[in-house]
């Protein structure tokens, strides 16, 4: 009896499960169960939802021409046009051809990215884990808004996610100091798909700082030799084809599809001085953010040097240990950051591309001084944005203030704690 008032006095409390759910001490035991929650989701969904079909058939009559030996991209193509992703895309497609019997077995393929979204979610979880910047209820918040994005991995099968999870997983490495295998699987993700190339200037200026120049060149010649030796088989073919068809930076999207620009007329929507104008802007917020994210770095890589002595000085005294895990949060933020700013200025925003910023969002607005209602206010407004179908004039305007918001408010708040330490 007095060992289970003990055990209700220590577990039983209100102060315990506020520990829990209201601070990050308990991330890893709160992520393990929110895992296990999603994968029991994923199968539910997978099961009972119907499948909708929207590019899985194309993505295999792409691959299909690859497959039987035609390494011309001017020539691959399928019902939706032509191939417009890079090798990695061809490679992993491929593959799930395969898997697949010709694309034919789908609910094999979602069952492939259930646990692609498990192997996603233990990824953002790790990075969750390692910064501790969000209490543990902002992951259950997280996994309870998902809709759009189950849709996106199980129900329609976008590439999306490869991409995404590929560059979760060189975030961790990177953390981890393996920098040579993260560029790797880096530049892998964005032969998936070229937008993780929004994440390349926080990593730049993570190369420089924490490697020198000497070792930046060295990361961008190897994410550079990766991106030659997948494209090696359509280079020598049809160099100018596969360069253009995959690397196409001029891309005119189709109004219809817009989630982002649905109040602009269709007119200015694809015209050129509108993304002339779209780029201007992204350079120039990159650039009003740069000392921000360099300091970031700077700080990042002389705390991860001084991380690498106290570890030596530890081996000498097996019972002390020194927590630095959080100066994770030094890279994880310019890295997050720079990928806000680049979906803010994309000449337009499908639905599957939710994913490319969802999981990343709290972890922005935890890094405000914003109250915690409104941030949770914010994600709502977002998540409404993207959920609206078809998007509206007033859902387009709503994520676009949204996002100013949450970029004005990192400013704020960051700049403001950067000159009270000067």
């Amino acid at each position: 009896t007095q060992k289970l008032n003990q055990w209700f006095t220590k577990f039983g409390n209100v102060n315990f499960f506020k520990t829990i759910f209201l601070t990050s001490a308990y991330l890893y035991p709160v992520s393990i169960l929110l895992l296990i929650g999603e994968l029991v989701l994923s199968v539910l969904i997978v099961q009972n939802v119907k499948y909708t079909e929207i590019d899985w058939v194309a993505y295999m009559q792409e691959v299909e021409g690859f497959l039987n030996g035609t390494f011309d991209y001017s020539q691959l193509e399928g019902d939706t046009g032509p191939l417009v992703y890079p090798a990695g895309f061809v490679y992993i497609y491929s593959s799930l051809y395969y898997l697949t019997n010709k694309g034919a077995n789908v609910r094999l393929a979602q069952y492939v990215f259930v646990g692609l979204y498990a192997l996603t979610l233990l990824l953002v979880f790790r990075i969750y884990i390692l910064t501790k910047k969000v209490p543990a209820y902002v992951l259950i918040i997280m996994c309870c808004t998902t809709y759009r994005i189950h849709s996106i991995f199980m129900l329609r099968l976008f590439n999306d996610p490869f991409a995404m999870t590929l560059l979760y997983l060189s975030i961790n490495l990177f953390l981890k100091n393996k920098w040579n295998l993260g560029s790797i699987i880096y530049s892998f993700a964005v032969s998936v798909k070229m937008n993780i190339l929004l994440f390349s200037p926080a990593l730049l200026l993570a190369y420089i700082h924490v490697l020198g120049l000497k070792g930046a060149v060295v990361q961008l010649a190897l994410c550079a030799s990766v991106q030659v030796f997948l494209g090696l088989p359509f280079l020598i073919t049809n160099p100018l084809a596969y360069i253009k068809g995959s690397f196409n930076l001029g891309r005119v999207f189709q109004h219809q599809w817009t989630v982002n620009w649905r109040f602009l007329p269709e007119n200015i929507f694809i015209h050129p001085i509108f993304h002339a104008l779209l780029f201007t802007g992204h350079i120039f917020t990159l650039w009003f953010f740069f000392n921000i994210c360099n300091t970031f770095m700077r700080s990042y890589s002389r705390l991860k040097y001084l991380e690498g002595e106290v570890a030596h000085d530890m081996k000498k005294c097996a019972s002390a240990k020194v927590d630095m895990s959080t100066l994770s949060q030094l890279f994880v933020f310019p890295m997050f950051l720079a990928n806000l700013i680049g979906v803010v200025f994309s000449r337009s925003l499908h639905y599957q591309f939710y994913i490319w910023y969802y999981h990343s969002l709290p972890y922005l607005l935890w890094c405000t001084d914003l109250s915690v209602t409104f941030r949770l206010m914010l994600l709502g407004l977002i998540e409404l944005s993207w959920n609206t179908y078809p998007s509206t004039i007033a859902s387009s305007t709503i994520l676009h203030f949204t996002h100013i918001v949450i970029l004005f408010n990192v400013y704020k708040t960051n700049a403001a704690r950067l000159k009270a330490k000067i």
